[in-house]
């Protein structure tokens, strides 16, 4: 499995190697071990895992959780493609604002890890793209916050031919300047310190 750190703190992106045969084949997207080796913990508890299927041009996020409690990710695409960024959404973070991309398809078998804090999006390259997370935080809707994808101070990685489909609650998300502030976005220190908590780290 290779490991490459994003230019977002504490971001990894995994590639797993495929094993084909005359039925098909064979990946494992998450390995524990080359996890721990990467970021010096094991995976956070996983409390729900989620599957969303997308046509494209469809553009998710830029999504985080209210922090606390905050919420880590590690994601994958099954099928399709698509473009994953990350996004440092840590006020005080030496990352801020800063953001990476992973191309994510069935046969790079890229992942992603994402710590407590950052910010999540994709663009859907192809239909019937499905993408696959695991999460640390099960699901409440008002702890869920967005930052606009489209905010052109972040610049982010939405290619010239995609006319980007979004959700309501995403085409009317603030930019990463409205979201601090409101005081909307997570600290930095206060994020380090639950990462020790939700990794169990002594």
């Amino acid at each position: 499995m290779q490991v490459r750190e994003l230019a977002v703190e504490g971001a990894v992106e995994f590639t797993a190697k495929a094993y084909p045969d005359d039925r098909g084949y064979f990946v494992s997207p998450f390995q524990e071990e080359t996890f721990i080796a990467a970021t010096g913990r094991p995976l956070f508890p996983v409390t729900q895992t989620n599957v969303s299927n997308s046509r494209r041009g469809v553009v998710r996020g830029v999504h985080f959780t209210v922090t606390p409690p905050g919420g880590a990710k590690y994601v994958c695409c099954v099928r399709g493609r698509a473009i994953d960024i990350v996004v440092d959404l840590r006020v005080g973070s030496p990352t801020f604002g800063r953001w990476d991309s992973v191309l994510m398809d069935q046969e790079s078998f890229r992942a992603s890890y994402f710590p407590l804090g950052v910010g999540h999006a994709f663009i859907a390259l192809e239909d019937d793209t499905v993408m696959n997370y695991l999460v640390s935080q099960s699901y409440v809707p008002e702890w869920e916050l967005a930052v606009s994808a489209l905010d052109p101070e972040l610049g982010l990685p939405i290619p010239a031919d995609i006319d980007p489909v979004m959700s309501d609650r995403d085409t009317v998300a603030p930019t990463l300047a409205e979201a601090r502030a409101a005081g909307l976005l997570p600290d930095y220190r206060q994020c380090q310190e639950l990462t020790r908590k939700l990794h169990a780290i002594d």
